[in-house]
């Protein structure tokens, strides 16, 4: 059955390499912003499946991932960055706090199927100095990372906790979650 990753991210087409299915990798075109009034929740969730919809009516016959995250802080979604500024700011406000992490994925299907499911990942942000975050920053340049941080990289320095079902949702892919929704829409996984 052919697969597609509504995705052009480096980490999400790493993560899905490792169920070692055979993959395209297409561009949603997907309008991001936020509705009024929209939680976190059901902004990702919404997102991922626009996303697989989007790939999803340009392959008619292929089943199409799609997947959505951002932070939840003070009960309102934390997108990328996108500069170092805004990555400092994001950073500073985080320090010393517990931050949700909401990851959606979505598998949208030729029989009309659409699945999706929801991961959350708390973080603890250990107490951070302005320096060590410019530090970080400039080392790793997270800008187009939700929360501006790499926790698969130097920004694990940044925390004194994760909690999580899935380790692989923080990067950006439940693979979980993304495995069970393959198995159930008929793919063979292990």
């Amino acid at each position: 059955m052919p697969l597609v990753l509504a995705s052009t991210s480096p980490y999400r087409r790493e993560l899905l390499a490792r169920l070692r299915l055979p993959f395209d990798i297409r561009r949603p075109e997907v309008d991001e912003t936020p509705l009024p009034g929209e939680t976190t929740t059901a902004l990702v969730t919404r997102l991922a499946l626009a996303k697989a919809e989007a790939v999803a009516r340009q392959r008619p016959g292929d089943w199409v991932i799609g997947s959505d995250q951002a932070a939840e802080f003070d009960g309102a979604p934390l997108g990328k960055p996108g500069d170092r500024e805004r990555a400092i700011a994001q950073l500073l406000a985080m320090s010393g706090r517990a931050i949700a992490f909401r990851t959606a994925v979505a598998v949208v299907g030729p029989d009309g199927r659409r699945l999706a499911a929801l991961d959350t990942t708390t973080v603890r942000f250990r107490s951070l100095a302005r320096e060590e975050i410019a530090r970080y920053v400039d080392a790793e340049q997270p800008f187009d990372c939700a929360g501006s941080f790499k926790s698969e990289g130097l920004g694990i320095a940044l925390f004194t906790a994760i909690e999580s079902c899935d380790p692989t949702a923080l990067v950006g892919l439940p693979l979980i979650a993304t495995a069970g929704l393959l198995r159930e829409t008929g793919f063979a996984l292990p």
